[in-house]
């Protein structure tokens, strides 16, 4: 039986976001938010511990906070591989005029638009190219769903997007909890494989 695909987002990390900051220095905010850890304070919710259990294979993406929620939610018992291939898409900080200022969330959304809609300056991945990436973490992931259930803990706009491809691809979302905010998760399962039909007798 095929395993199920399971996405969770990261805890809070230990970086305030109580402020008003200009674009340029909400780079600088988000180098540092790629930086942290959790905060001490977090704990996982139970039943993402209990997926992460029965999991056959845990992964996770190489920053900081999303190595200590696989850490978290497996309480330490197992080593989790941990792949770029994983990360965040990207927030560049847009071309705004440094008079205006937002707290770090609205910083967040207004990037999050610009580079929908195309932004990226040199060296940073593109919405395009983005998806592609996500193309393929999804062939990944439904490849080791061949021994079992499969857990990323990744970040809150790529599983967005892993949900649109796997949706695409006829998976089916079973369950969620936790919405997009920390520590939310969806389990996937498999599309249904159509039985062969019966081949017409072949007259003697």
């Amino acid at each position: 039986m095929t395993g199920r695909i399971i996405t969770a987002r990261h805890g809070r990390p230990n970086l305030s976001r109580d402020m008003k900051i200009t674009s340029r220095e909400y780079g600088d905010w988000w180098r540092r938010y790629d930086a942290s850890g959790l905060h001490p304070d977090e704990e996982p919710p139970e039943q993402l511990i209990k997926l992460a259990g029965a999991a056959k294979t845990v992964l996770s993406s190489t920053l900081p906070r999303a190595i200590e929620t696989a850490r978290e939610v497996t309480r330490a018992a197992r080593e989790v591989p941990a792949d770029p291939i994983y990360v965040e898409a990207p927030l560049p900080p847009p071309p705004i005029p440094t008079w205006v200022k937002l707290s770090p969330g609205n910083w967040g959304v207004v990037s999050r638009i610009f580079w929908l809609f195309g932004y990226a300056p040199p060296g940073v991945e593109d919405c395009r190219q983005a998806w592609v990436r996500v193309d393929e973490i999804i062939t990944r992931l439904g490849a080791l769903t061949k021994d079992g259930d499969v857990l990323l803990c990744a970040h809150g706009f790529l599983n967005w997007m892993i949900d649109r491809r796997l949706r695409r691809a006829g998976w089916k979302m079973t369950m969620s909890d936790g919405g997009h905010h920390y520590w939310s998760w969806r389990i996937y399962e498999a599309p249904a494989v159509p039985a062969k039909a019966a081949q017409p007798a072949i007259a003697e």
